[in-house]
């Protein structure tokens, strides 16, 4: 037996996952495309999502759906789903008495109990729900784009968790017409209705006739996405979409009948359908219990989340590798947060970006250090047009950076890009287009229907299908440099973000009619912060910190060094950049993303100077 075979047999197995088979149809035309799409049929689904709360509320009405912290002392706020079945159809019963018309319901604020229980009585009240992100009303100055989604939607309700916090966003817009409904607190000078008051409204049959009247095709939500043209695009979400991804979802990796109950300690953004739909629904069909983790993966923050990790133990957990980071980091030096994190973690899933190759080896030491096994990293891809996972790695694979295989019901339309393949995703999970936007709505979609995404990827193995796609970037961000040298920005932007780990938070990749590719990075403070041993680290002391300069600096000359030869991939210059990307400048999309186009063109001044012929002290040179 060779070496590298007896090292492969050693290894810990897997946690154990009962993967759907990856039965996958490739049909091969003549001009290249490839089209993928599973041999396997999609599950059965409810018809709408609200159907699932009913039926938790029959069968388990004392089983906790929903729980967050509050209050002085941080306590854990639980509800039941009895106990939500019962305050939905009350505030589904108030919605109805405004007269509601199918106007959507817009809500300003963060993920929240009382979010959660509006989303689904404006879905049972046929209204859709419109989660809006909390920076188009706290973090921007001229609140334009939330003007623009208000006129664009026209809401006849808009919730906000408290009065004050939102009072210049709510004093921004034109609230003719429409009902405000306040959590906590009051906005002055702005009438509104207790959400309080709305869940004590008495239920009669109105509710019930409304219900039996959603149709598979009744828009659920409007999901606001930005893209590259920054204005919001509200994407319509049937519930149709809705339950057959969740159902899709459910049926790659299904939960043992015999385990614990589905269980998820989350931060993601109920506005982001990665929060909102791909982590919300399953659980819900599921009958399982969610923990709102009002912790992020930030400075400051990341506190929060650890707290709950060392009493919630979650079956499946999900957090982009900046959260992963700091978890691994914590976890290695407490034994008691490692139980409990791993106690009953089947799945570890990740998203946003690529994952470091030193941090799933950190987390997989940790898990079989704790466990005696490994724990898949699990993985999708779609977008909030495809309501949104459309594939996934719905298998025990050890290699990051993939996107998987198509989901059951789901094809996956491949056409050749160059070196690459664009694209393309048609099926039941796939919108029928943006809300008041035809014009939009019709360049979606190509000749056979296939909905248009905009990203590229690559077979693992060409000859072998099977093995997977790896995410290959957006096709539109792709540049050559005036060698003629073509630049996959998507890939490259997520190789350097990953090799630059764990001082770099995010970046955008330059060099468009340039000799050689530039980077401008945003630093990741807390990582700088512990680099340096100094809790109170700026970021204008990080950027010029010699240890943060030399770890980026080491970071990028190593994957240069496994670039060699391939000026394609090879980063010539780099800058740490201070000022954090701007909502109101586009750079940050409504999801978290970061608009590489938009990006550049705000700070084409720092690009004059990252290639200077003479570079000042804040240009890393790179051999």
């Amino acid at each position: 037996m060779s070496g590298s075979a007896a090292a492969v047999m050693t290894k810990p197995v897997f946690r154990k996952i009962e993967w759907l088979p990856r039965d996958i149809d490739v049909e091969r035309r003549e001009d290249g495309t490839v089209v993928l799409k599973s041999r396997i049929p999609l599950q059965p689904y409810e018809t709408h999502i609200p159907a699932s709360l009913a039926k938790w509320a029959r069968e388990a009405p004392d089983r906790i759906w929903l729980a967050q912290r509050g209050g002085a002392d941080r306590a854990w706020r639980k509800v039941s789903y009895g106990e939500a079945k019962r305050t939905v159809d009350a505030l589904t019963q108030g919605l109805l008495d405004l007269g509601l018309d199918s106007r959507p319901v817009a809500i300003l604020s963060g993920n929240s109990i009382e979010h959660a229980l509006m989303t689904q009585a404006a879905m049972q009240a046929r209204s859709p729900a419109a989660p809006v992100s909390p920076a188009y009303s706290l973090m921007s100055h001229d609140h334009v784009k939330l003007k623009y989604l208000f006129d664009l939607i026209k809401p006849a309700v808009v919730m906000v968790q408290d009065g004050p916090t939102f009072e210049k966003a709510l004093k921004a817009l034109d609230l003719t017409g429409v009902a405000v409904v306040h959590v906590l607190r009051p906005c002055e000078g702005i009438k509104s209705i207790s959400f309080a008051e709305l869940a004590a409204t008495p239920v009669t049959v109105d509710v019930d006739a409304s219900i039996a009247q959603i149709t598979p095709q009744t828009v659920g939500k409007l999901l606001f996405t930005s893209g590259s043209t920054g204005m919001p695009k509200a994407v319509i979400n049937t519930q149709a979409m809705m339950c057959a991804n969740a159902a899709m979802m459910i049926q790659v990796r299904p939960r043992s009948p015999d385990g614990p109950i589905a269980t998820m300690l989350d931060w993601m953004p109920w506005n982001h359908t990665m929060g909102g739909n791909a982590a919300f629904h399953p659980l819900l069909v599921d009958g399982g219990t969610l923990y709102i983790d009002d912790g992020r993966p930030m400075p400051g923050q990341f506190e929060e989340t650890l707290r709950n990790l060392r009493e919630i133990s979650p079956t499946y957990y999900a957090n982009v590798p900046a959260g992963y980071a700091a978890l691994a980091a914590a976890m290695e030096k407490d034994d008691a947060l490692c139980r409990s994190f791993f106690k009953n973690l089947s799945i570890m899933a990740y998203g946003g970006a690529r994952l470091p190759d030193d941090l799933y080896d950190r987390m997989q030491a940790l898990a079989v250090k704790t466990t005696g096994e490994r724990i898949v990293f699990y993985t999708g891809w779609g977008s909030t047009e495809t309501a949104p996972t459309s594939t996934g790695t719905y298998w025990d694979t050890e290699r990051v950076g993939l996107i998987g295989l198509p989901f059951p019901g789901v094809e996956l339309k491949m056409v050749p890009c160059g070196s690459k393949y664009e694209l393309r995703l048609r099926g039941i999970n796939v919108t029928p287009g943006y809300f008041g936007q035809a014009e939009l709505t019709k360049k979606m979609f190509d000749e056979e229907g296939f909905y248009c995404i905009g990203d590229a990827g690559v077979f693992v193995d060409d000859k072998d299908p099977v093995q997977g796609i790896i995410f290959a970037g957006r096709v539109v961000e792709d540049f050559k440099l005036t060698t003629g040298t073509f630049v996959h920005v998507g890939s490259l932007r997520t190789d350097a973000i990953a090799a630059a780990t764990p001082v770099v938070h995010d970046a955008l990749v330059a060099g468009q009619d340039r000799a050689c590719i530039g980077l401008l990075a945003w630093p990741n403070l807390h990582a700088c912060r512990q680099l340096v041993g100094n809790p109170e680290l700026s970021f204008e002391d990080a950027v010029k910190h010699p240890e943060v300069i030399a770890c980026f600096r080491r970071g990028l000359e190593a994957h240069n060094g496994e670039c060699e030869g391939a000026s394609s991939r090879i980063i010539a210059r780099a800058v740490l950049m201070v000022e954090p990307p701007s909502i109101d400048g586009n750079e940050l999309t409504d999801k978290g993303y970061i608009n590489q186009r938009a990006g550049l063109e705000r700070r084409a001044a720092l690009v004059e100077r990252l290639y200077a012929e003479t570079p000042d002290d804040s240009v890393i040179v790179l051999r």
